[in-house]
């Protein structure tokens, strides 16, 4: 009954996160006619970064030192270029698809993890994949007459998540989760400083507020997910995650009138499958491995 109970718990706060996310991404489309991607993209960070404050206070700066130094920043940069690209993406696509594109991350991850890490690809993972990738290419010429280069700019965010998250895999090994956090936030914040030297923008007061709303919207997306898969395991409540496409569809179709048509229907149901697939098969794959680790 408790393992039942955890259970619901869990999907119930992987839900929340989906929610949060979707309301971060309606934040970022709301934003976009009055300020820059690069400035919203600063922001995102600087928030980030200062919510982080009262952690590093009660865990102490000891644990932050590191000898790891440059796979901390290879994780922060691809982090970063993720976010450029799915909050531009955001800008130009419906809301539905650019939370999609971004959710591809479970697609492309087996295939990094067996390339780089040479870890093998089973023929479950490669079905969800050739699955994913042909609702992915439904998304990005939904008429067969244009090709959607914003489309593919929000693909890669999904890809450089992807390398993201196998670096973090590669780092979980020896570095602490808030070290790992520490070195994304001020890595990323001081990189998106550099655009804002040449933008010769700055937000208003109504703005600003939107982008605290950013801020805290993703933050607490994070905290609902890490405890979401604190409660139970990746195969166990992974798939939930796509709430936040479900969520954003519908703030796309009440705020902006945005209603995907036949085609991006099929091509969302097909990724949505694909990498919920991905996640529940790599999810009882890594478990497997942590068994056998611990044994």
């Amino acid at each position: 009954m408790l393992y039942q109970q955890n259970h619901k718990y869990a999907a119930l706060f992987i839900i929340t996160s989906g929610l949060m996310f979707a309301c971060m991404g309606a934040c970022i489309k709301l934003l976009s006619n009055e300020v820059s991607n690069e400035l919203i993209v600063f922001f995102r960070n600087l928030f980030g970064l200062l919510v982080l404050i009262p952690f590093l206070v009660k865990s102490g700066l000891s644990d932050l030192k590191t000898n790891r130094l440059r796979w901390h920043i290879m994780r922060s940069l691809m982090g970063l270029a993720a976010m450029y690209c799915f909050f531009y993406s955001i800008a130009h696509i419906p809301l539905s698809e650019a939370v999609l594109f971004n959710y591809t991350t479970p697609l492309f991850a087996p295939l990094i993890a067996l390339f780089w890490l040479k870890e093998p690809l089973s023929r479950v993972l490669m079905l969800a994949i050739i699955v994913g990738f042909l609702g992915v290419s439904l998304l990005l010429q939904v008429d067969f007459s244009g090709f959607s280069w914003v489309g593919l700019i929000a693909l890669a965010s999904g890809f450089f998540a992807a390398i993201a998250m196998t670096v973090i895999r590669h780092l979980s090994s020896t570095e602490p989760t808030i070290r790992i956090v520490f070195y994304y936030g001020v890595v990323c914040t001081s990189v998106s400083t550099v655009p804002l030297f040449w933008i010769n923008e700055w937000p208003t007061l109504s703005s600003l507020l939107i982008l605290c709303a950013v801020g805290l919207f993703a933050t607490l997306g994070q905290l609902s997910l890490t405890q979401g898969y604190a409660k139970a395991s990746v195969a166990q409540v992974g798939p939930f995650i796509y709430s936040a496409v479900v969520f954003a569809t519908l703030m796309g179709w009440f705020f902006w009138l945005e209603m995907p048509d036949m085609l991006s229907a099929v091509g969302i149901i097909l990724v949505v499958a694909a990498g919920s697939i991905a996640l529940t098969y790599g999810g009882r794959k890594q478990a497997d491995v942590d068994k056998v680790s611990a044994g």
